[in-house]
């Protein structure tokens, strides 16, 4: 079997597959390449900005044996083989205008290679979702949950909404095993969030439904302790201004975010982070600086100079925070998602 992941980014978890993955490179030999350069902050409404990434490049390593660690949190469930639920049955039918096609290869938990008779193995992103990005909280486990439901090898169907490929030239496709859609299951499982990629939003509410679900059930990314124990610290997403008046990418600094502190103790914002549904729009909080009780600190979108309460994100000719909704994550410095608002 071939699976292909991205370097393990908390070995906490994760030394049972990196041992694997050395065993199988000093067996023989194996591929190392780099997937399409995804580079960007903001996704635009085009579904070309499917998974705009930041400028880090991500090792895939092929490998013709994997062993799986089991040790991370809720890894019974999340890696368990698809069955019958509100994702859809697999053992049906295989939905009538879907795309035969087998499954290649794993890149991440949004991202496969699939190959069909007379053709190479062609990239593929799932429609409608985004999973963590190599070196972020919740990757590996996201790459190694979508090939729990599609192994390589496995026989899938693939259906596409408006647009046929992205700006990497990958195929946007549902996936389908089954009557079961693997976009949505990847939702409800925690290892992937929904995310509307107009104009291909065929799916959309049904995806938001198993994102409300798994965000209910604590699964996967939404467990408060996801990526390591859950920070004391009682912080809240207190006001979002994502429209700013005019053209908000001509006016930054007028798109804004609120955070407050709502606890008793003096809170240190060294290595928490906000980011947006999108693959790209990170904000890290300077070293050592803090909020006092009942103090609120309010990150712009523009550039400027960080002063008092007023910090900085520094988006460059493009806003952060999309007008026809979005959800703004509060990221401890474990990654973990420490509070949300969604609009």
């Amino acid at each position: 079997m071939e699976l292909e992941l991205p370097k393990p980014s908390r070995p906490v978890w994760c030394w049972t597959l990196l041992t694997a993955v050395i065993v199988s490179a000093c067996a023989g030999p194996s591929s190392v390449s780099d997937p399409p350069g995804e580079t960007g902050t903001t996704p635009g409404p085009t579904a070309s900005a499917q998974n705009a990434t930041t400028s880090s490049t991500t090792t895939i390593v092929t490998t013709t044996s994997v062993t799986a660690p089991s040790t991370f949190p809720q890894a019974d469930g999340l890696l368990a083989p698809p069955v019958a639920g509100p994702s859809g049955d697999p053992g049906q039918p295989l939905v009538g205008d879907a795309e035969p096609v087998t499954v290649a290869s794993i890149t991440d938990g949004d991202t496969i290679r699939v190959s069909a008779e007379g053709s190479t193995d062609t990239p593929v992103r799932l429609i409608g979702i985004n999973s963590p990005e190599s070196g972020e909280c919740y990757a590996e486990e996201a790459a190694l949950a979508l090939a729990a439901l599609v192994p390589v090898g496995s026989s899938i169907g693939m259906t596409r909404d408006v647009s046929e490929v992205d700006d990497f030239g990958r195929l946007l496709r549902y996936l389908w095993l089954g009557g079961m859609s693997m976009n949505e299951e990847m939702v409800r499982r925690g290892v992937a969030i929904s995310r509307r990629y107009p104009p291909d939003t065929a799916m959309a509410e049904r995806l938001e439904r198993a994102q409300a679900d798994a965000r209910e059930s604590q699964l996967g990314l939404w467990a408060p302790d996801a990526c390591g124990p859950r920070s004391d610290a009682v912080l809240n997403i207190v006001a979002l201004e994502y429209d700013a008046p005019g053209e908000d990418s001509q006016n930054l600094n007028e798109e804004w975010i609120v955070i407050r502190n709502d606890g008793v103790s003096l809170v240190d914002l060294t290595g928490w982070g906000i980011k947006d549904e999108s693959a790209g729009n990170r904000y890290r909080f300077p070293d050592t600086f803090t909020l006092a009780p009942g103090e609120s600190v309010t990150v712009r979108s523009g550039c400027g100079d960080d002063f008092g309460t007023d910090l900085f994100w520094c988006s460059v000719g493009a806003a952060i925070w999309n007008n026809d909704g979005d959800t703004a994550f509060l990221l401890d410095p474990n990654g973990s998602t420490h509070a949300t608002r969604s609009y």
